[in-house]
């Protein structure tokens, strides 16, 4: 019996994720001998052809030959699932969607005639249907061993969609904002950084993105009785999550 393809591919991101699963080691190596890695650049230039039982796409859609490229890959893969903020909320390059791009470009560049890029960043779904999402600024390791081996399963995988501020409270992590008033985006972010923020002191930066639900309005609130200023509270929204919708509304209620 064939083994199942799996393809990794990117678009525009820092290839964080793809190392996140390039750093699984061990674990990769055990996968390797259940799943066909037939196309991962970033981990060697051999290439078997399509089509491909999963894709996994890093990175967001910046260029009008990427719009097109998603196109191709989603119609040879049986199934496409993207992973970390930029595939899934246009990532922190999605900043150029609250800007003028043809300005930035001439301002940069000395030759702009040569530059084609689109005016926003966008998440993979705004081009093409999808059939899941891994979320992180990177994806977390454990969240990726958990879906590629519940997909071998046949099962759902277990993924959380609460708020960071669970694993707060798991790990005995006190409140940032509670007990030094330090501004955390962890009421409205999804856990699966494993608490890595709070446990230092420093409140969440949103890298998981919102979970369902999340109530941004009312921790803005709470930002601005803790005495942040508007600006501040916009660009809190708006950094590596900045397209995510519930996130980038938050953002423009405070411009």
């Amino acid at each position: 019996m064939a083994k199942p393809k799996l393809a990794v591919w990117k678009f525009a991101s820092c290839d964080g994720c793809q190392l996140t699963i390039l750093d699984l080691e061990d674990e990769l190596l055990d996968l390797a001998e259940v799943i066909d890695i037939s196309h991962f650049l970033e981990a060697s230039s051999a290439i078997e052809k399509g089509p491909y039982d999963l894709s996994l796409v890093e990175g967001s859609v910046t260029t009008a030959e990427d719009a097109e490229r998603i196109k191709a890959i989603r119609a040879q893969s049986k199934s496409l699932v993207v992973i970390g903020a930029c595939a899934t909320a246009g990532g922190i390059q999605a900043l150029r969607n609250y800007t003028d791009v043809a300005g930035l470009t001439r301002a940069v560049y000395a030759h702009p005639e040569y530059i084609e890029t689109l005016a926003t960043s966008t998440p993979i779904s705004d081009h093409v249907e999808i059939d899941g999402e891994l979320h992180g600024c990177p994806v977390s390791k454990a969240q990726v061993i958990e879906f590629l081996t519940a997909t071998l399963a046949g099962r759902k995988p277990r993924l959380p969609d609460v708020a960071q501020c669970l694993e707060c409270k798991q790990a005995g992590t006190a409140c940032v904002m509670v007990r030094d008033g330090t501004p955390c985006m962890g009421p409205v972010t999804r856990a699966g950084c494993g608490n890595l923020c709070p446990a230092v002191g420093r409140g969440c930066y949103g890298c998981f993105g919102p979970f369902t639900g999340a109530n941004t309005g009312a921790l803005a609130a709470d930002f601005a009785r803790l005495g942040v200023p508007a600006p501040e509270i916009r660009d809190l929204f708006r950094s590596f999550n900045a397209a995510a919708p519930e996130f980038e509304a938050e953002s423009r209620a405070h411009d």
